[in-house]
């Protein structure tokens, strides 16, 4: 059974670290607390696993840059806060991570990139090339174009769908608590700590609280919507505290979180959902040879396929089929259809001169591919 330090090794983080952890109540960067976090931050990168950093905090930073001293203020004034303190959150983050020799990449999502496909896949492989140049990725909600109907609402939640998107193993949730507890612990003096939670019930969501800080959105109700969202795409997810002293370290030392398993692997959760869920555009024809590499769990290359039909846009599922006409299994195709017709059978150093743009080497990444 998998506990706290097992998820810390996993080999795709996501780190998520709130409003209140990250601005103090004047509307400062707390600095020497960001250095110590990046601090662990690199601690991890340098044993090779890659870090996503989802982080709040630029509507607070651009309130006192502005001026905007109102607790609620307008969306107009909320987006043009979060203009101002988007310049001051990533200089942040981007001068505490090259102190610690590491580099850092600002990237701002709407609900609609995870949301719409081609977005959606544009967003990923973005963060995919980060990750590999071994870049932090910084992400963060883009407050100054969403709509109080058209937004994520809190960055729980966000940080869920982009650990989801990357196929991370392991959600770590930098809270003002160090954990669930049975009732507030603030309010119930009798409230018990739970270390860990197999699965979301009834029981366990009456347990959430509303946030009682005045500078962040999110409380309880929303970290458990964000480990409802994580586990069942294969995500597990550790609540702590985050105002301590180097938090990441203090959790692999054993300090109080509560762990939430994921019951199947990011990879798993998204091959069933690809294999069960989604209905197929097209069909791609392959050779025997393609047939055996997708068997010893390669992707499929566009060398590999001898005819294209129907209609899809890229990132739509299709059918792959053996030279008999057999399906073997479905994945998304990374090439819409004219594209994949285009270079059907041709090596992938041609794709640039054949389509006068150079996209993924892989028709079907193994990734996106669920097998029969």
């Amino acid at each position: 059974m998998a506990g706290v330090a097992d998820l810390l090794a996993a080999r795709r983080i996501v780190v998520k670290v709130g409003s209140a952890l990250l601005v103090d109540e004047r509307g400062h960067v707390r600095r020497p607390w960001l250095e110590r976090l990046a601090l662990d931050l690199a601690g991890l990168q340098a044993r090779g696993q890659r870090v996503i950093v989802v982080t709040s905090g630029a509507v607070a930073l651009g309130r006192r840059a502005l001026d905007l001293r109102r607790r609620t203020l307008p969306l107009e004034e909320k987006q043009a806060a979060a203009a101002a303190g988007q310049i001051v959150l990533a200089r942040a983050w981007q001068e505490s991570l090259a102190d610690r020799g590491q580099k850092a990449a600002q990237i701002l999502i709407t609900p609609d990139d995870t949301e719409d496909r081609r977005r959606y896949l544009n967003a990923r492989a973005t963060v995919e090339t980060l990750l590999r140049l071994g870049v932090v990725p910084v992400v963060n909600e883009n407050d100054t174009v969403a709509t109080a109907e058209l937004r994520f609402g809190d960055n729980d939640r966000l940080a869920a769908r982009v650990a989801v998107m990357m196929l991370a193993e392991t959600l770590v949730l930098l809270s003002d608590v160090d954990g669930l507890y049975t009732a507030d612990p603030a309010t119930r003096p009798d409230a018990r700590h739970v270390p860990r939670v197999e699965r979301l019930t009834p029981e366990i969501e009456a347990m959430a609280g509303a946030s009682r800080t005045g500078v962040g959105t999110g409380g309880m109700v929303s970290k458990l919507a964000a480990v409802a969202i994580a586990t069942r795409a294969g995500t597990s997810v550790v609540l702590t505290a985050g105002s301590i002293d180097r938090p990441l370290r203090a959790l692999a030392d054993g300090a109080r979180a509560t762990c939430f398993p994921a019951p199947v692997t990011p990879r798993r959760a998204r091959k069933d959902w690809i294999g069960a869920s989604l209905a197929s555009s097209g069909r791609l024809h392959i050779d025997e040879g393609a047939v055996g590499a997708l068997r010893r769990g390669s992707s499929l290359l566009p060398a590999g396929v001898t005819r294209v039909e129907g209609t899809f846009e890229r990132g739509d599922a299709v059918l792959v089929l053996t030279p008999e006409g057999v399906a073997i299994g479905k994945g998304l195709c990374a090439y819409d259809a004219d594209d994949a017709r285009a270079i059907a059978g041709r090596r992938t150093g041609e794709i640039g001169a054949i389509l006068g743009w150079r996209g993924r080497d892989e028709m079907i990444h193994r990734d996106d591919l669920a097998l029969s």
